[in-house]
């Protein structure tokens, strides 16, 4: 039975802040973050914008381009986050509830760092494989976190992607062709309950954590496949910056021409688990029948998955139904200072 994608949608705010605007503030050489991590600006979450609403949004974009599937028809929905608005409540069954999904549905918030997300879309895929659903929904989903002066606090952004899984032909925008998943313990990044921020061990978050994990899978996935590089038209990696996932990528042996299309950062930030899925979701924007998808994600502590997709006849049909990645990123942005900024993501505290 083909299973694949059915739906798909993406979302991001408005509002960015720029590399010197953060550098000015901590007195940090913001031309070096440009030249060595090719971070320009990110986006800023609004007040009203968390991964609930953001989830939200994705996801009516996603259904408006699933042919008619509607929420009620949905048998699942999994959520990928490492900044649930809630240590204990639930961030599905309010998505669920906001998109009109009736209470026959199993709902999990999930966590693995930045590969949450794609945990959500296999768990999705998965179900709907097995036939215990027509379809179900895997949605990534962050407002990250990055402490005042951190390096984090250059990239750590905003944005979310959601996908709908289904084995109905007639609808399917792409087929999922294989999936392959690569994990090990390796304490690159962590926050503990109550810290507000997360702390990195520098020295494993480059080789043993995510360029081992990322080529690892990606490597896995095609010996299971038996393809090369040279045999997709594009692919996507985790993007923490934006020299990460090119070089993680040229050392695989893709190209520039194949990693372009869904290479965000730059300008989106790091949107942790959102940051491979909304890759895809560029890509899918632009994509043809039969173009052939590589995504791999990473998650710190750590593990990448990987999924092969082929690209279906009906993509052309919906590009244009929703708001397109691109779009989001490039278009109608509106600029704020330090203050502003540090004043949206909580950084001032009061009375602590």
């Amino acid at each position: 039975m083909s299973v694949g994608i059915v739906g798909y949608g993406a979302f991001i705010p408005r509002r960015r802040i720029k590399v010197e605007e953060i550098s000015k503030v901590w007195g940090a050489d913001a031309p070096s973050y440009k030249r060595g991590l090719q971070l320009h600006e990110k986006s800023v979450p609004g007040a009203d914008e968390d991964t609930i609403t953001m989830s939200v949004e994705a996801s009516r974009n996603a259904f408006a381009r699933a042919g008619g599937v509607n929420p009620s028809d949905i048998g699942a929905l999994y959520i990928g986050s490492e900044s649930h608005p809630y240590a204990v409540k639930p961030s599905g069954t309010v998505v669920a509830e906001a998109l009109g999904a009736t209470p026959n549905i199993h709902i999990a918030d999930l966590e693995f760092a930045c590969k949450a997300g794609t945990q959500g879309m296999y768990l999705a895929h998965s179900l709907v494989k097995a036939g215990e659903m027509d379809y179900a929904m895997g949605i990534a989903a962050d407002t990250s976190q990055g402490a005042p002066g951190d390096a984090l606090e250059y990239s750590a952004a905003a944005g979310a992607a959601a996908y709908i899984f289904g084995a109905n032909e007639s609808l399917m925008l792409a087929d999922v062709l294989h999936t392959y998943s690569w994990t090990t313990d390796t304490p690159d990044f962590w926050r503990r309950e109550y810290m507000h921020y997360p702390r990195h061990g520098s020295r494993f978050t480059g080789e043993p954590a995510y360029f081992r994990h990322t080529m690892s899978s990606a490597r896995g996935i095609m010996d299971k496949a038996g393809m090369k590089p040279e045999d997709f038209d594009y692919a996507i990696f985790h993007q923490p910056n934006g020299k990460f996932p090119i070089r993680v990528g040229k050392k695989l042996g893709f190209t520039m021409d194949q990693m372009e299309t869904g290479w965000l950062s730059p300008w989106l930030g790091n949107t942790y688990s959102g940051a491979s899925p909304m890759g895809l979701s560029a890509v899918l924007d632009v994509a043809k029948p039969g173009n052939l998808i590589l995504l791999t994600s990473f998650g710190s502590g750590a593990g990448s998955d990987s999924f092969i997709f082929r690209v279906g006849e009906r993509i052309s049909e919906v590009q244009g139904l929703a708001a397109k990645t691109r779009p989001q990123l490039d278009e109608n942005k509106i600029y704020v200072d330090y203050g502003t900024y540090a004043k949206l993501r909580g950084k001032i505290r009061m009375g602590e």
